[in-house]
C-alpha cells in the first residue's frame, strides 16, 4: 500500500506542474516554448484528475490532503473559465451580442438567419458566414466573406485587423466602431488560424503505432498554428489597445481556456462567462470533449448581465453565444 501511495504522490504532484504549465502561457509565447499551450488542450482532464486525487487524500486521512487543497485553489480563476456559477449581475441589460461560427450555413443557411433574426440583438458577429448567411433588417460589415458584423445601429467606420495574405494566414479580424444611444463602441469579431482537423485525423483506433503516428501528426498540425495565432493576436491587439472607445471583443479563437491566445486578448478586458455565466462554457460540440473556443471580451466599463451558450441550436459545430450587458451607467 506505502508503494502505491508513492506512486499516486508522485502523479499528483506531476498533475500539479502540468497545470501550472498552463498558467505560464500568459508569460511565454508560443514562438519562444509552444508546449505550455499545448498543456492548456488537457486542462479540463488535468484538473479532473487533480481533484480525484485529491479525494484519495481525503478518504486516506492523509495530511497532505489540505495541503494540495490549498494548492489546487491557484486553479479557481482557471476553472472558472471552462465552468462557473457566478451569482448574476443586478443591473438591467440594455445591450445583447450574439457570435456564432456558422460554418458557412452549410447545415441550414435560411434556419441560421430565422435564428438571428429572432434573436433581437443589436449586434451579431459571425464567423465562417461564406455568401450565404445574412440577418434581415441590419446594417452589414462584410470585407473578407469570412467574419460579417451586423447591427442595427449606426456604423461608424470599420477597418480589417488582420491581413490575410500576410504568411499565408487563414485568419481574420474586423473591426467596427457602432454607435449606440449616442456612444460609440468598438466591436472587434475575431476568427484565428483554424487547425483544420477532421475526426479521422484524432481518433484513437487502439492500434500502437497508427495512435503514435496520429499523435506526433497532432502536434506537427497544433504548435505552427499557435505560432500563427502570437502574430495575429498581435495585429488584433493593436485595434483594442488604440481604441478611443470602450471595446467588446467576440468570436472564433480555435483556442481554449488558459492557452496563451486567451490570456493576450483577454489582458486589460473582463471576460463576460467568468462575470455572468452559468454551467458549461463548451461551445464547440463537434468532438466528445469539452472545447470552448468562442468568446466574448468587453472592456471593464460595460457591465456583463449574462452570458448564455444556447444548445438548443445545432445548425454549425459551433453553439451561438449570447451575450446581454449594461452599458447606460
Amino acid at each position: 500500500m506505502k508503494v502505491f501511495r508513492l506512486v499516486i504522490l508522485i502523479l499528483h504532484v506531476g498533475v500539479f506542474f502540468l497545470l501550472l504549465g498552463t498558467l505560464l502561457n500568459a508569460y511565454v509565447p508560443p514562438k519562444i516554448f509552444p508546449w505550455f499551450n499545448l498543456l492548456s488542450l488537457g486542462f479540463p482532464v488535468f484538473i479532473v484528475i487533480y481533484i480525484l486525487f485529491t479525494i484519495f487524500w481525503l478518504f486516506s486521512l492523509k495530511k497532505r490532503t489540505f495541503i494540495f487543497m490549498l494548492a489546487g485553489l491557484i486553479f479557481m480563476v482557471p476553472v472558472q473559465r471552462w465552468v462557473n456559477f457566478s451569482s448574476g449581475a443586478k443591473e438591467t441589460a440594455d445591450l445583447k451580442v450574439v457570435t456564432f461560427n456558422v460554418k458557412a450555413g452549410l447545415m441550414g443557411a435560411s434556419e441560421i438567419e430565422n435564428y438571428l433574426t429572432n434573436a433581437n440583438a443589436d449586434v451579431i458577429m459571425l464567423q465562417e458566414t461564406g455568401k450565404k448567411v445574412s440577418v434581415k433588417g441590419m446594417q452589414v460589415i462584410d470585407k473578407n466573406g469570412i467574419t460579417k458584423v451586423f447591427t442595427k445601429h449606426k456604423i461608424i467606420n470599420s477597418k480589417e485587423l488582420i491581413d490575410s495574405n500576410y504568411d499565408s494566414n487563414n485568419a481574420y479580424a474586423s473591426q467596427a466602431d457602432i454607435e449606440i444611444k449616442g456612444k460609440v463602441y468598438r466591436f472587434i469579431n475575431i476568427y484565428l488560424e483554424p487547425f483544420k482537423f477532421e475526426k479521422g485525423m484524432i481518433k484513437m483506433d487502439g492500434v500502437k503505432e497508427e495512435d503514435e503516428q496520429k499523435l506526433k501528426n497532432i502536434v506537427k498540425r497544433l504548435i505552427p498554428v499557435f505560432k500563427k495565432h502570437q502574430d495575429q493576436i498581435r495585429s488584433i491587439k493593436e485595434g483594442i489597445e488604440n481604441s478611443p472607445y470602450p471595446v467588446i471583443v467576440m468570436g472564433d479563437l480555435n483556442s481554449v481556456p488558459n492557452s496563451y491566445e486567451y490570456y493576450h486578448l483577454s489582458d486589460g478586458l473582463q471576460d463576460a462567462f467568468v462575470k455572468a455565466g452559468k454551467g458549461s462554457a463548451t461551445s464547440f460540440h463537434d468532438y466528445k470533449f469539452p472545447i470552448r473556443i468562442d468568446y466574448i471580451f468587453t472592456s471593464k466599463t460595460i457591465q456583463p448581465v449574462s452570458y448564455e451558450v444556447d444548445r438548443t441550436i445545432k445548425l454549425s459545430d459551433h453553439y451561438p453565444v449570447i451575450g446581454t450587458f449594461s452599458i447606460n451607467n
